[in-house]
């Protein structure tokens, strides 16, 4: 845990649940939803304990539809909308496994001051 105070923590805080979604999939489809059903088995526990679980791919998916070709080859929307999200959370639970945004994720909470959890025991209730 980084920066965070008791006093912090008396109210629910928005969590950033960061992890692999693409790393180590090499593109397969079955193996990115596996990826992304570990990321939201970690959204229940966050909620049982007070808080609001947030993961980046539940809003860059569907951006990422909307946007026309030239638009998302332009820039990396996961990894963007992640950043912009790390501008509202107020925290990141970072599980396990190798992963690029992930660890970007990380660093930003970081740079921010924000408390970073790599596990779920470590997630004080609200």
């Amino acid at each position: 845990m980084v920066n965070a105070t008791v006093s912090d923590m008396n109210k629910p805080l928005l969590i950033l649940i960061a992890g692999p979604y693409r790393s180590g999939t090499d593109g397969d489809a079955a193996a990115i939803a596996r990826n992304l059903e570990r990321l939201e088995a970690a959204a229940a526990p966050l909620h049982r304990l007070g808080h609001v679980p947030m993961i980046g791919e539940w809003v860059a998916l569907p951006t990422l539809r909307g946007l026309d070709a030239g638009e998302a080859a332009a820039g990396d929307v996961m990894y963007e909308t992640a950043a912009r999200l790390l501008q509202h959370c107020d925290a990141v639970l970072r599980l396990p496994g190798d992963s690029t945004g992930a660890d970007e994720d990380v660093r930003i909470a970081h740079e921010r001051g924000l408390p970073v959890w790599f596990s779920l025991e470590e997630v004080p209730a609200a």
